[in-house]
C-alpha cells in the first residue's frame, strides 16, 4: 500500500536519528516494529510503501500516521524554529525529519535502558528484551518479537535483565516495569499533565533522570517543549552557542534552551542532535 505525504516528510532521518530503537535497514526497505506489528516500509520520493503483519496494510495506515506525527504541521514548526540561524541550518540539511510518536511504556524503557549507553548497544538490548520476552512476528520471511508488555516483563526481575544486557539498568527497568504494573506510574495521564508535572512524576521512578524524563516527554508524551540534553545536544549548544567559553551546566543549558527555542524547543534539539552527531 502507498501513501502520498503532502508535507515535508523523511523517513531515513527521521528513523535514524536517534529516537526509535527498533528499526534495521535492508536495502531500501526499514524493517521494524511498532505496537506489535511488524512493519516493513519505504519511501519513493513523496510516497510511503509499506507491508505489515499481522494487522493489514490498510488497518495500520492510521497507526503509521499517528506515530510518524502526520498531523504535525511541520512547515508552521519551521516557522517558528527555524527563526534561529543553527537550527535553520540543520532544516536545510534534513528537511523532513519529524519527531515520532512512540508507545509510552516502550519509549520509557527503552530510554532507561539508555542511560551511559550508545545507539547500537540500545538496540541490542531493546531486541535482547522483545526475543525474550515478546510475541514472534513474522513478515516477508523476516522474524522480529513485539516489545513485551508490563505484564509479561514484569517476570523478568533483576537478575535476568542483567543477563539480558542491561548492568547497572536493571534494577530500574525492573522498579519501572513494577510501579507501571502497579498502576503507581500511570503513563499515559501524563499527557495530559502541564510539562514540569509530568516531568517530575516521571523522575520519582529510579533510574530517571531529567535527560530521559525529557527525552519519553517528547517522544511519547506529547510535549514538544522538552528539550533532552545528551553529550551530542550538549556539545551542539556549547559549539555553537556558547563559543569560547566553559559550557554551562545541564541544568542552566535547559532553562536557557526552553527559553530560547520555545514550544517547539523538542524539535528543534532532533534537528541539533541528528546534526551535531553526524558531524563527528
Amino acid at each position: 500500500m502507498k501513501l502520498t505525504i503532502d508535507q515535508p516528510f523523511d523517513l531515513s532521518s527521521s528513523l535514524e536519528s536517534g529516537q526509535s530503537h527498533r528499526w534495521v535497514k535492508s536495502d531500501s526497505w526499514y524493517i521494524g516494529v511498532v505496537l506489535g506489528n511488524l512493519v516493513k516500509i519505504r519511501q519513493i520520493e513523496d510516497k510511503i510503501e509499506w507491508h505489515s503483519a499481522p494487522y493489514s496494510e490498510e488497518d495500520i495506515l492510521p497507526l503509521l500516521k499517528d506515530y510518524f506525527r502526520l498531523d504535525d504541521d511541520l512547515n508552521k514548526i519551521y516557522e517558528e524554529i527555524t527563526q534561529d540561524d543553527r537550527v535553520s541550518e540543520m532544516v536545510a540539511k534534513f528537511p523532513g525529519l519529524r519527531l515520532l510518536r512512540q508507545d509510552p511504556w516502550e519509549c520509557t524503557i527503552a530510554f532507561i535502558c539508555s542511560a551511559n549507553s550508545n545507539i547500537p548497544r540500545i538496540h541490542r538490548v531493546i531486541e535482547n528484551l522483545s526475543n525474550t520476552f515478546g510475541t514472534q512476528l513474522e513478515l516477508d520471511g523476516h522474524i522480529r518479537h513485539s516489545f513485551p508488555s508490563p505484564q509479561e516483563l514484569v517476570v523478568a526481575g533483576e537478575q535476568k535483565l542483567r543477563e539480558l544486557g542491561l548492568g547497572f539498568r536493571a534494577p530500574y527497568v525492573d522498579k519501572a516495569t513494577q510501579l507501571v504494573n502497579a498502576n503507581q506510574l500511570d503513563l499515559q495521564s501524563l499527557i495530559h499533565m502541564p510539562y514540569e508535572l509530568a516531568k517530575k512524576c516521571l523522575m520519582e521512578c529510579p533510574g530517571i533522570g531529567p535527560k530521559i524524563a525529557d527525552c519519553i516527554l517528547v517522544f511519547s508524551l506529547e510535549k514538544m517543549e522538552a528539550f533532552p540534553i545528551d553529550v551530542w545536544v550538549r556539545r551542539a549548544l556549547g559549539d555553537w552557542y556558547f563559543p569560547n567559553q566553559k559550557t554551562p551546566s545541564n541544568q542552566v543549558l535547559q532553562s536557557w534552551a526552553q527559553n530560547y527555542f520555545g514550544s517547539y524547543g523538542g524539535y528543534a534539539q532532533q534537528y541539533l542532535f541528528h546534526g551535531r552527531r553526524l558531524q563527528k
